[in-house]
């Protein structure tokens, strides 16, 4: 059974400080899907997971939003998939993100519930909530390990 923990953020650095507590808690080769609306906080998550890894600084990290994938890290430990911009299971499938998903890295996806099927069934999610302002709802399902606890 997949454990659920909830975040709550004030802030657009409260959430890069959640992924970062994250970034420790994900595996080295995962598939974590990024859930939420336009605005509700993925890219920013992102950047933290990334400092948190290591792998960039969070002002190197963007929405690939027009390039579709971007690679972070020295090897490449961190795959940023956004798949807004496509409108069909075979332009998702076209990407070619099995093939990342046997590399040794975490790929994170934004927009990636619009093709589940895509993904392994083993994966995380990471559901964003815009809450007005600043504020951010996260949500982590997937998590079996006590030290990604609630922290608000």
């Amino acid at each position: 059974m997949k454990s659920v923990r909830r975040f709550e953020t004030h802030s657009a650095e409260e959430t890069r400080a959640v992924g970062r507590q994250l970034a420790a808690s994900l595996p080295n080769k995962g598939v974590v899907l990024l859930v939420g609306e336009l605005g509700a906080g993925k890219t920013t998550l992102t950047k933290g997971i990334v400092e948190g890894r290591r792998a960039a600084s969070a002002d190197e990290v963007s929405s690939p939003t027009f390039t579709l994938i971007h690679e972070y890290g020295d090897p490449v430990g961190i795959y940023h998939a956004d798949l807004y911009r496509l409108d069909t299971l075979e332009q998702a499938r076209r990407l070619g993100l099995d093939e990342l998903f046997e590399r040794e890295a975490l790929t994170l996806v934004e927009w990636g519930e619009r093709f589940a099927e895509l993904f392994p069934a083993d994966r995380f999610e990471i559901h964003l909530r815009h809450k007005g302002a600043d504020n951010r709802e996260i949500e982590v399902i997937g998590f079996d390990s006590p030290e990604c606890g609630a922290s608000g």
